[in-house]
């Protein structure tokens, strides 16, 4: 029974290609090593335009491996717009514990369902990617389209000028 296992781990590790992420999967799980995955949520998933929501990614279970150590993070925010951030973080040794929590915040404008996505990425290469869903209403309470804006005021409701003043 060891040697059919030894035989398709073989065939699979073939298959895959050496250097592919399919292939380092099968080599830490022949290793004992348990590879940590990418859970991501948003804060508030729900939310009126204009919205500022926070979303975190965690680094769920696995072990501490060098694949996982200071990767760069890059962020699409299903609105057209990017964010990324390199570390810069001494070498990798036995001792060393990896982050494992990442977050930000990002600001729509606009009404519409977006789906955001984390991909961290290690000397090129994507190590771990995740989404989640956000939904921005618009004022009032109206799903928009994406890039088309706020929905109407509500029934009943008229838009009146603020004048700010100094006084109390």
């Amino acid at each position: 029974m060891r040697r059919h296992f030894g035989l398709s781990l073989f065939v699979a590790l073939a298959m895959a290609g050496p250097g592919t992420g399919a292939a380092r999967e099968m080599e830490h799980a022949r290793d004992g090593v348990a590879r940590p995955h990418l859970e991501l949520r948003a804060t508030p998933p729900t939310s009126f335009s204009p919205a500022t929501v926070m979303v975190i990614g965690k680094l769920v279970g696995g072990d501490d491996v060098e694949d996982f150590y200071c990767p760069a993070l890059e962020w699409d925010w299903g609105d057209g717009s990017r964010s990324m951030r390199e570390g810069d973080c001494p070498p990798f040794d036995d001792e060393t514990q990896m982050a494992r929590l990442f977050s930000v915040m990002h600001r729509y404008r606009e009404a519409g369902e977006f789906k955001a996505r984390l991909t961290l990425r290690r000397g090129g290469r994507t190590v771990a990617s995740a989404a989640v869903s956000i939904r921005v209403l618009g004022r009032g309470g109206e799903q928009g389209t994406p890039g088309v804006g706020a929905a109407t005021e509500p029934a009943g409701f008229r838009r009146v000028p603020v004048r700010e003043t100094n006084e109390r």
